[in-house]
Formats: C-alpha cells, structure tokens, sequence
C-alpha cells in the first residue's frame, strides 16, 4: 500500500515563503508523476503543481505560476513545493498526490495526469 506523507505546513503572513515536503513509501514504488492539489474550505481540491519523472517537466496552474516551484530529489520517492509571496487566497490543505493506483475512489485529471492517490494534506494558513 502506498503512503505519502507530507510535511511543511504552517502560518504564515502574506507575501511570506514556506516549503512544503512529501515523501513516498515504500521507497521502491514507482512513480511517473508527483503533484501537489490544495483544498480551500468550500471550495473543490485543485490542481496546484506536478513533474514528471521523465524528463523533468513542471506543470502550473496558472495563479501560482512564477511563485511557487515544484522540485524532486534524485530518487524520485520526495518532491517539494517551495511557495514564495503567499496570497491570503493560498489558503489550504495542501495534498501531495502520485499516480500509483490505489483502491481509494478520489481520482483528479490535471494537466500531467490523473492522479490516484494521496496524502493526509497540511494545512498552510495566510494571514494580513
């Protein structure tokens, strides 16, 4: 069974930085994309960033293009979220999320993929 697991969250004032982590177990699953979704309250979870094993590419959606970067390390088992000049409307669970088939029923398209499993989310809060 799959596990990812992040960590990172916290509060912090608009126009701050905080970098999110997430790391994938066991360390021998094979993945070919990692993202990260936020979920505001009453909102849907939302694409935010994801990158493909493959050839490194990121994906963006567009209100947190140029502020927020997408990374993974060499084993591709962590990726990180850095997020620089957070909006009050960043607000959120954040959820690191991979395309490893799971028996869960939450399955979310974007624009590197679907994505079929999930972590518990962190919550990032932005205040004035």
């Amino acid at each position: 069974q799959v596990q990812l697991v992040e960590s990172g969250g916290g509060s912090v004032q608009a126009g701050g930085s905080l970098k999110l982590s997430c790391v994938v177990s066991p360390r021998t699953v094979r993945t070919y994309y990692m993202g990260w979704f936020r979920q505001a309250p009453e909102k849907e979870r939302e694409f935010v960033a994801g990158i493909r094993w493959s050839d490194g590419t990121q994906f963006y959606a567009d209100s947190v293009k140029d502020r927020f970067t997408i990374s993974g390390d060499s084993t591709e088992t962590t990726i990180y979220l850095q997020m620089n000049s957070l909006k009050l409307e960043d607000t959120a669970i954040y959820y690191c999320a991979s395309d490893v088939r799971t028996n869960g029923a939450l399955v979310l398209a974007s624009p590197i993929g679907d994505f079929y499993s999930w972590g518990q989310g962190t919550q990032v809060t932005v205040s004035s």
